[in-house]
């Protein structure tokens, strides 16, 4: 096992290293690698090995708590269109087009046509969304429409997941199985929205006064994969209960540094997700059905993308609505699950099964190019002049702005001073008690590590005139400094310190602007501030 764990990890490094090269993500890499990996050590049945499929599943668990960071349920209402209408919509028109095709055109058995018509109905979130945060097209106007989308997928599993349990059951009632998910849904909701409003605040106030970070992270993880698994218990996906937590988390001042501290989890678990579907491709139900395949993977994507765009384009332009559908052409990861759960239940059996799959998988492969392609594809059918909406839908809040990295007496006395020339400013603080007052005084301050690139993400920190590293502790301030480094232009770069020791250590890396803390410090800080305006 260990010899399969290191050999995967090398190739999985070595193809995605050479992928990069060539500007493609590594979810490409992760693929080739479960591929390579099954036909070099014989691991097609391994697919099916329970446990490593729910590691996997915490890949889209954790992204999926990522992506509830980023809402609250005001944000959810003003989605309502996308999630609730064009949402339930796609999955509807899908499902009942390919349902009739399959069953009344091509004579497939009433209950496989039943089934993989709702599979082909869902999307793969884990590659659209990872793609989109990377690349930051997630706060554009066609990444909302595809996240509202997609979250309607998600929820929309529950009751399919549901369905097929049924149709494999004969001995419950469907009016039965309906209440129990109704008692169900309304009973987790209950509890996750009274542990969220009265417990969440305090216990994460208690966590952070601790002033351990091991414990935050492990806070994080416990709430990441508590919700879940509770989810879980209640009948409905793990996902969605990562989803509400990560909701829940959105509403209190720790989200971004919760954030920041998940992504590394959450990143990994999603390779090991991806190199699991690499193994499922079969290169002999390949051969044998190849041109059944193509034709399929050419009909399903040309099919949801033609749903897609005239939903959306009742109420999106013509150029958005075809990036959303561009980006929701493939057949998701849920899909591949509700396969399984369907042929462990006798319900789908070869070949249906094994082609789909299949199909699901290359689907999955072709995504991330068109993903790099959005806007090409859509300038051969669409001018650029048409995506008014689109273009602008990102624009940033800040903009040549100055960053203070530490708000404490020197960061708060430098933020006075920028106040009094009408500059705009945001800070980090990684203290509670210092973030509390500042926010008393209605400061713009992020609370959070300012190590992590995912936290100065949040202070736009590329379009900032200047960034003022102002940070008494000697060793996170060389970290500190590293991280910005790897980010910013040096010139934009001041940094305050203690000591010449500090001053030298800090001058080893590189950094130009460097000033020693005393009662003119702020004044020099200001004046190269004020010196890069002119």
């Amino acid at each position: 096992m260990l010899t399969i764990i290191v050999t995967t990890l090398l190739i999985s490094l070595i193809l995605n290293v050479i992928l990069k090269k060539f500007h493609l993500p590594t979810i490409i890499g992760y693929i080739f690698t479960g591929t390579i990996v099954a036909y070099g050590f014989h691991l097609h049945d391994a697919v099916h090995n329970h446990e490593l499929k729910e590691i996997a599943e915490f890949g889209v668990v954790f992204l999926m708590f990522t992506i509830g960071l980023e809402f609250s349920l005001e944000h959810l209402k003003k989605m309502r269109y996308e999630v609730f209408v064009a949402g339930t919509l796609q999955i509807l028109i899908t499902a009942c087009i390919v349902y009739t095709i399959a069953h009344y055109l091509l004579g497939i058995e009433q209950t496989v046509s039943f089934i993989l018509s709702l599979a082909i109905s869902l999307s793969s979130t884990a590659i659209v969304l990872k793609t989109f945060n990377e690349t930051g097209e997630i706060n554009r106007r066609y990444g909302q429409r595809s996240l509202g989308i997609l979250i309607m997928q998600d929820i929309a599993v529950i009751p399919i997941l549901l369905i097929i349990g049924f149709l494999s059951s004969d001995t419950q009632d469907i009016s039965d199985v309906l209440f129990n998910m109704l008692i169900s849904a309304l009973f987790l909701l209950v509890l996750l929205w009274i542990s969220g409003k009265y417990l969440l605040e305090p216990f994460f106030t208690q966590i952070i006064k601790t002033k351990s970070e091991e414990l935050f992270v492990g806070t994080i993880l416990f709430l990441a994969i508590g919700a879940s698994y509770l989810a879980h218990v209640f009948g409905f996906s793990y996902s969605l209960g990562a989803f509400i937590a990560g909701m829940m988390i959105a509403e209190t001042k720790y989200k971004h540094q919760a954030e920041a501290d998940l992504v590394p989890f959450r990143d990994l678990l999603l390779g090991i997700f991806f190199i699991t579907v690499g193994m499922q491709i079969d290169f002999a139900i390949i051969g044998q059905y190849l041109h059944i395949i193509v034709i399929l993977l050419i009909c399903i994507m040309l099919l949801k993308l033609l749903i897609i765009f005239f939903i959306l384009h009742v109420n999106e332009g013509k150029r958005t609505s075809f990036k959303t559908a561009l980006s929701l052409i493939q057949v998701g990861e849920f899909s591949l699950a509700l396969l399984e759960l369907a042929r462990t239940n006798g319900l789908v059996g070869a070949p249906h099964g094994q082609v789909m799959i299949v199909v699901i998988v290359l689907s999955m492969i072709l995504t991330p190019f068109i993903l790099k392609n959005l806007s090409v594809l859509s300038d051969l059918f669409f001018k650029e002049s048409s995506e008014v909406h689109d273009a602008t839908a990102h624009l940033p809040l800040l903009a040549n702005h100055t960053v203070i990295l530490g708000f404490g007496e020197f960061g708060r006395e430098l933020a006075h001073s920028l106040k009094k020339h009408d500059e705009m400013y945001i800070a980090i603080e990684n203290n509670i008690d210092t973030y509390h007052k500042a926010m008393q005084k209605n400061e713009p301050v992020i609370f959070g590590n300012a190590v992590k690139k995912e936290i100065l993400k949040h202070t736009n920190i590329l379009l900032a005139k200047k960034i003022i590293i102002a940070i008494d502790n000697p060793k996170k301030l060389y970290h500190v400094c590293q991280t910005i480094l790897s980010i910013v232009d040096n010139n934009k770069i001041v940094v305050k310190v203690h000591t010449q020791q500090e001053k030298k250590s800090i001058e080893d890396l590189g950094i130009n602007h460097i000033v020693v803390e005393n009662d003119l410090a702020c004044e020099a800080v200001l004046n190269l501030t004020q010196k890069e305006l002119s």
